[in-house]
């Protein structure tokens, strides 16, 4: 216990150092919104000015794919040209939003990019979208263009999508050939838009949060601070210098994790960015490991379960040196057979909250914060403040659960052309209500349950009321309700209990397919009840989800 203490103190006098008065990340308050916000003061205020910086990175490494290695100077002139022939082939400009659907791979990143050199807003569609969500996706946010990869591109064509289209395959390389050496320029501001990723909502609706460009240059100096206080804490110096770490990606890059916690932020740090090709395999992310000589890897619990079942001895893992789960709760015996089987996991397995709306994480649990209590997610990253509040709004005492609130410079902007949603979400003070629930004890976070009624499957955010939507369209069903059952290798795992008048009527098969053309594979029910007993439901009407079970 005294050895965490000691820690504890050592990490704070650290931080103290680095953030006080004349401090390379010294903190000050300032007015963002409307409301007194944390800033870093000696900060860039504009995505577009990170990326000019990283013209100095050069020769080194930024993003690499199993065909091709793109350095700093080559991703910089590529995404000048490419916002040249969107400037001048689309007339795309300031606050036009540029769609992005396809799987992970460099051209992502390099459009993320390019359409920042415009003033433009990249919007991440889900790449696992149904053609009827792409559908919703591209009326609600309008982009003039979509950049896709082949397979999305064909589902576009084959939806009718009247958009014009860019495929990364052919026609980006063209374009980026024909406009080389053109660098346009716009000028921002640092609460305009940036980014729009697309969340589930409770409502059944994907809702695009908003990031802006003061919340994404934000999470960039965060983990610059994050490796300096690293580095003080090992009694190390810090100067800002390059380093040349190795990040293998593997969430998706419509999410946070992946865009705004590894690939941005890899311009303030000179490091790479590692694309595995094709779905996950437990042996291919191992060989990549070893051949690409991996520093820093990010999984979801799910990977890292599946990592497990592989033989570890036969590679080399001795480069990775971070490890963390993101993007759902592991269990605490997850992590002890990690520690048990994977080296890294014994010294530098960490986990975190956070959420779409939070822009990054809020708070992230340390390996003794982990080994004190498997359950934690951790104390609040700098500039965060965190609050737990009771349905009043009133903030509750140490150790009693209620609504996680946060505020930060990274927190959303709000919802994209919703501000009914936003208000509710972000109060005057800037405020933002996860929804999830809570308690804190001893400056430590804990997850009392994540809304309600979400399904966390493999990584993937699952909200009973979209599939319930889906299902309730059929002729037949009566009324419907989707819960998550525990599943050892996802987590869980979505199931259905559908009312019919006649159950011998319809079959699973029928009614999956229904979904399946409708909703992501991973909103499709896995299990099913098919009943004629109506579903349980309080005074009000609502449905006791709490008292469903598939009856097994």
């Amino acid at each position: 216990m005294t050895k965490a203490i000691d820690l504890q103190a050592l990490a704070a006098q650290v931080a103290a150092g680095l953030t006080g008065p004349g401090g390379p990340f010294e903190m000050t308050m300032e007015e963002v919104l409307g409301a007194q916000i944390p800033v870093f003061h000696n900060r860039r205020r504009s995505l577009l000015e990170l990326l000019e910086a990283s013209r100095a990175l050069g020769d080194r490494d930024y993003l690499v794919s199993a065909d091709r290695h793109m350095t700093f100077a080559e991703h910089y002139e590529a995404a000048g040209a490419l916002a040249a022939a969107l400037q001048q082939r689309y007339g795309i400009g300031k606050g036009d939003r540029i769609g992005i659907l396809a799987a992970n791979r460099p051209e992502w990143v390099l459009t993320f990019w390019a359409a920042q050199r415009l003033g433009a807003i990249p919007v991440g569609y889900n790449a696992w979208w149904a053609p009827l969500e792409i559908d919703y996706g591209l009326e609600h946010t309008e982009p003039v263009v979509v950049i896709a990869d082949a397979k999305r591109a064909q589902a576009l064509a084959d939806a009718g999508a009247r958009v014009p289209v860019i495929t990364m395959e052919q026609d980006l390389p063209a374009l980026v050939a024909e406009y080389a050496g053109e660098y346009p320029v716009t000028t921002v501001a640092e609460d305009d838009p940036a980014c729009i990723l697309y969340t589930s909502g409770t409502t059944g609706r994907p809702k695009g949060v908003v990031h802006s460009h003061r919340n994404m240059v934000a999470v960039a100096d965060y983990h610059r601070f994050t490796d300096a206080l690293m580095a003080g804490f090992r009694g190390l110096p810090w100067d800002g210098s390059p380093t040349s770490r190795r990040f293998l990606t593997t969430s998706p890059l419509f999410h946070i994790a992946s865009l705004h916690n590894l690939a941005v932020p890899r311009l303030n740090t000179g490091d790479a960015v590692i694309f595995p090709s094709g779905g996950f395999d437990a042996d291919k992310i191992l060989g990549l490991i070893e051949s690409e000589r991996i520093t820093n890897w990010g999984a979801v619990p799910t990977m890292a379960s599946r990592l497990l079942d592989a033989d570890l001895t036969k590679y080399d893992l001795s480069s990775l040196s971070g490890f963390s789960l993101n993007a759902a709760p592991s269990s605490p015996a997850l992590q002890q057979r990690l520690r048990e089987r994977l080296p890294v996991a014994q010294v530098a397995l960490t986990t975190s909250y956070g959420c779409t709306e939070s822009g990054t994480a809020a708070t992230i649990a340390a390996p003794a914060d982990l080994l004190a209590n498997p359950e934690a997610v951790g104390r609040p990253i700098i500039a965060v403040a965190v609050e737990i509040r009771d349905p009043e709004g009133n903030v509750v005492p140490d150790g009693v659960e209620g609504e996680i609130c946060i505020r930060s410079p990274y927190v959303m902007l709000g919802y994209w052309n919703d501000e009914a949603a936003t208000a509710a979400s972000i109060d005057a003070n800037r405020w933002l209500r996860t929804g999830d629930f809570g308690f804190v004890s001893a400056g430590v976070l804990q997850m009392a349950g994540r809304r309600s009624d979400l399904i966390l499957r493999g990584g993937e955010n699952v909200y009973p009321t979209e599939i319930e939507n889906a299902l309730d369209a059929h002729p037949l069903v009566q009324e419907s309700a989707i819960i998550g059952v525990p599943h050892e290798d996802l987590g869980q795992e979505v199931a259905a209990i559908v009312v019919v008048a006649d159950p011998d009527s319809v079959t699973e098969d029928e009614l999956r397919d229904h979904v399946a053309q409708r909703l992501a594979y991973f909103k499709v029910p896995a299990r099913w009840l098919i009943t004629a007993d109506a579903l349980p439901r309080n005074a009000t009407g609502k449905v006791l989800r709490r008292d469903l079970s598939l009856g097994e």
